[in-house]
């Protein structure tokens, strides 16, 4: 019988960020977010182990303290994915999941569902997921990151723009019903040797005009293979966002 791939969730943490320094640490619930990411990951059955890639000596020391597992990396990484891609490079493993390490709840379900669409495709190199627009202000909200499929359920593009545009339906402006548009997850499935290879491409045109790293990925002529979930993940890009985690949580 042919064995069960071997599995790594690789969380990227790095201290530094624009809107919310140290954010990996902030609390949530009297623990750090980095320790929600590890814990929900570790939920996940098809993984074997979960790894916090980071290029920052407090939060390896936070991740030590709750029995996690950190490893140092370069602080010149630009990309999460070049940091994880680092951690990848020292470990025998087939596939590499890339989990946000500012997505505290994220469902360990997803992160089954992005595996097991790997595995049901061994001709591809990556998968990911994307999720129904429910509303209508994230069509036009640059920081919801969009995708389009064909009927394979192959990516044809990502972008922060309206895609794909409703020509006749939203001549007068976006309903309030936005059926037929997903928002993109930002979570990934990699083949260990596609990562390694996709972290030495040249980044492409489209990939630094709309700022989304996996167009460099269909640029190339790779495709990505995109799966619809149910399961909600709440990000944290600014520090209000903790409160929304907490009442969450409450509830």
């Amino acid at each position: 019988m042919p064995t069960e791939p071997k599995v790594v969730a690789i969380i990227p943490a790095r201290w530094g960020s624009t809107r919310f320094p140290g954010k990996p640490l902030a609390q949530i619930k009297k623990k750090p977010m980095i320790q929600w990411v590890v814990e929900q990951a570790q939920k996940a059955s098809r993984i074997s182990e979960v790894i916090v890639a980071t290029d920052d000596d407090r939060i390896l020391n936070a991740v030590v303290g709750f029995g996690g597992k950190a490893v140092m990396t370069s602080q010149d990484h630009v990309t999460g994915s070049d940091r994880i891609a680092e951690v990848a490079s020292g470990l025998k493993c087939d596939i590499v999941v890339n989990v946000q390490g500012d997505e505290p709840l994220i469902p360990p379900e997803n992160i089954d569902q992005v595996v097991g669409c790997l595995d049901r495709n061994p001709a591809l190199n990556v998968a990911t997921l994307m999720m129904a627009v429910h509303e209508s202000d994230e069509i036009t909200d640059p920081n919801v990151v969009k995708v389009v499929t064909d009927q394979k359920g192959r990516a044809l593009y990502f972008s922060r723009s309206a895609i794909p545009f409703h020509r006749d339906e939203w001549k007068n402006g976006l309903p309030n019903e936005t059926n037929r548009v997903f928002k993109h997850i930002g979570l990934y499935a990699y083949t260990r040797s596609f990562l390694l290879e996709f972290t030495r491409m040249n980044p492409t045109p489209i990939e630094q005009l709309e700022k989304l790293e996996q167009l460099r990925i269909l640029e190339h002529g790779y495709p990505i293979q995109v799966e619809i979930t149910e399961k909600i993940s709440m990000g944290v890009d600014r520090i209000e966002d903790l409160e929304k985690i907490e009442r969450f949580l409450e509830k």
